[in-house]
């Protein structure tokens, strides 16, 4: 299968909302519509309709900046949906086993590093020995700030459990 192919599969399954919904949403940094619109296969005017749709919809937001209006995901809708998917896949119990989970990851990261944050490892790796001690902190470094945030949701679905899942939890 070619890229070709799979791009007439994609339009011939998706419509064209989705496919711009598709692009949009898992962009890591804001885009112009005519970028999202070759990458979703569909036209510039197409995709500004949909777009504005998406913003309307609270799923994404513009930027300004540079000559041309940019899309990237609302933070907001990101977040919600993320607490969607944990809840939808997990029970109470597998969250708290997940916080336990997390919560030991930073601690050996502050312990092999003698580091409190993302931030302090940060400034740690300004002042190693070798490029690539510097890398592997700045890594560490990133992947803190992702399992820092994971933990917040965790920690957002476990607290409001009974009112986001409908249910009750059982007593500890």
């Amino acid at each position: 299968m070619t890229d070709e192919s799979g791009a007439e599969l994609w339009k011939e399954h998706q419509s064209a909302f989705d496919r711009v919904r598709a692009v949009a949403i898992t962009v890591s940094e804001p885009k112009p519509a005519d970028w999202i619109a070759e990458q979703a296969h569909v036209a510039g005017n197409t995709a500004r309709d949909h777009l504005q749709r998406l913003v309307e919809m609270n799923v994404l937001r513009t930027t300004t900046g540079g000559t041309a209006t940019q899309y990237e995901p609302d933070p907001l809708y990101t977040r919600m949906q993320a607490l969607r998917d944990l809840l939808d896949n997990r029970t109470r119990d597998d969250l708290l086993e997940l916080r336990g989970d997390l919560q030991e990851q930073v601690e050996e990261w502050q312990t092999e590093y003698d580091a409190d944050s993302p931030s302090d490892l940060r400034k740690q790796a300004a002042h190693t020995d070798t490029a690539e001690t510097t890398r592997e902190m700045r890594q560490t470094a990133n992947d803190w700030d992702i399992l820092a945030y994971r933990l917040q949701l965790v920690e957002d679905a476990i607290e409001h459990y009974s009112d986001y899942a409908g249910s009750t939890p059982a007593p500890a």
